[in-house]
């Protein structure tokens, strides 16, 4: 695995707004605070999410960008890149792994976090068939789409350069590997969660619920107690 002072740059993934928070906003402090510069790639706008009937769904997507981008700058990153690929229709096609090879070959990023491709059974909201999608497409992005020269010709004439990622992190796998110790960044972690008013108002208690996630992932990995942490699998990919 990468140190951190081998990390200048990170690229997060995700489905929809607010994936990010949930999974992996206290990692992502963590690492601005060490140094490493953050950015996000948002596959979908999330227009398809909210819980108010009456709310038009045409300003959903508009409304979770704006949700997003507050979130983000809670954790310390202002560099958010939004595909604007349907909600609830993703597919890891062609056009999507393109669009995140761009990212990735703007951003030009050591690390790469993106949602495991895999259903993970024991945490099936977790594997909404979205975030399944975008992992794959991602992990297709990494590996072989961005440090290939000659995949996506349009990028290389659109004067963006192979780039090749030396680490993935996968969240929400069966099998992690590597827990980050997030205690720190908790509270930060709970702001930016709130920051998605529209997708958050229904949880009595979302503080103690991402507590008590991030408590059993903090005891799986022998952390002291009343430590918290946020679980991955990392693999090489350089």
């Amino acid at each position: 695995m990468l140190s951190e002072k081998d990390v200048q740059q990170a690229l997060v993934v995700a489905a929809h707004p607010d994936d990010i928070d949930f999974g992996v906003a206290g990692t992502v402090a963590t690492w601005v605070d060490a140094g490493v510069k953050v950015a996000y790639c948002l596959v979908t706008d999330g227009d398809a999410g909210g819980f108010d009937a009456d709310f038009p769904r045409a300003e959903m997507g508009p409304l979770r960008r704006r949700e997003q981008t507050a979130a983000a700058a809670a954790v310390g990153v202002g560099e958010l890149y939004f595909l604007g690929h349907p909600d609830g229709y993703l597919e890891p096609t062609l056009e999507v792994r393109r669009d995140i090879a761009r990212v990735i070959r703007q951003v030009r990023p050591q690390r790469v976090v993106i949602p495991s491709p895999e259903i993970n059974y024991e945490r099936i909201f977790a594997s909404h068939p979205d975030h399944r999608a975008a992992g794959t497409a991602a992990l297709a992005a990494v590996y072989p789409d961005a440090r290939n020269p000659f995949a996506f010709p349009e990028l290389l004439a659109e004067g963006h350069e192979a780039w090749t990622v030396a680490e993935t992190w996968l969240t929400a796998h069966t099998s992690s590997n590597q827990a980050v110790d997030v205690t720190e960044a908790f509270d930060r972690k709970i702001a930016a969660l709130r920051a998605h008013e529209s997708q958050i108002a229904h949880h009595e208690d979302l503080e103690g619920m991402i507590r008590g996630w991030l408590t059993a992932n903090a005891e799986a990995y022998g952390l002291p107690e009343g430590r918290l942490a946020e679980a991955f699998y990392v693999m090489g990919t350089g």
